[in-house]
C-alpha cells in the first residue's frame, strides 16, 4: 500500500509579531524535503491585531493603580479609542507586510492577512478554508500561560485537528532546544 503525497501542503503561520529573517528561514528549511520531492508548499501568513482597547484598559488600570497618585486621574473619555484601533491595525499590517517580505525572500508561494477576534478561532477557520496539513505558531515565550496550557499553541493543539508546531521568535532551533521549547 503507497501513500501517495499531496500536491499541494498548505502551512498556516500565526505569529504574534513580524517575522525575522531566521524565522523565515527556520519555517521554510521545515519543509525543503517536500519541497524537493516536487511538493508545492504554501504559507498562510495570519497576525493578529493588537486589542486596543485592552491596551488602554491596562495602560489606565497601571495608571490608577498608584504609580501616579499625585497626579490627577485621566479620564477614558480623554483617549481616542478609534485613533488606538487605527494606530494597532496599521502596525499589524505593516508588520505582516515584513513577514511575507522575508518569506517571499525565500519561497514564493506565500499570502497572508491580518485577524480580529481570538487568533485562534481565526486560525482554525484558515485551517479549514484551504485544508491546511499543519500549523505553525511564533510567539515570545509566554512561560505562564504556557504552564497552565492558555496559550495559543495549547489552545490550537485542543481545537484545530492538524500538527502544530511551536516557535520562538528570533530563535535558533539550537537555541529553543536549550530552552527546553
Amino acid at each position: 500500500m503507497s501513500t501517495q503525497k499531496p500536491e499541494k501542503y498548505d502551512v498556516v503561520l500565526l505569529c504574534e509579531d513580524a517575522l525575522s529573517r531566521l524565522d523565515a528561514q527556520q519555517v521554510v528549511s521545515l519543509h525543503d524535503e517536500l519541497r524537493a520531492e516536487g511538493t508545492d508548499v504554501a504559507y498562510t501568513v495570519l497576525l493578529p491585531i493588537d486589542d486596543a482597547a485592552a491596551k488602554v484598559e491596562a495602560a489606565m488600570s497601571s495608571l490608577a493603580a498608584g504609580e501616579v497618585m499625585a497626579s490627577p486621574a485621566l479620564a477614558m473619555s480623554d483617549v481616542d479609542l478609534e485613533e488606538v484601533r487605527r494606530e494597532c491595525r496599521e502596525r499589524s499590517e505593516k508588520n505582516l507586510a515584513e513577514s511575507l517580505t522575508q518569506l517571499r525572500a525565500i519561497t514564493g508561494n506565500v499570502s497572508g492577512k491580518v485577524v480580529s477576534g481570538q487568533p485562534i478561532d481565526a486560525l482554525s477557520e484558515v485551517v479549514k478554508e484551504i485544508d491546511a496539513r499543519e500549523a505553525i505558531i511564533l510567539t515570545q515565550p509566554h512561560v505562564v500561560a504556557e504552564f497552565f496550557h492558555l496559550d495559543w499553541t495549547s489552545k490550537a493543539r485542543r481545537k484545530i485537528g492538524v500538527p502544530v508546531l511551536h516557535l520562538l521568535e528570533r530563535e535558533t532551533f539550537a537555541e529553543q532546544g536549550e530552552s527546553g521549547v
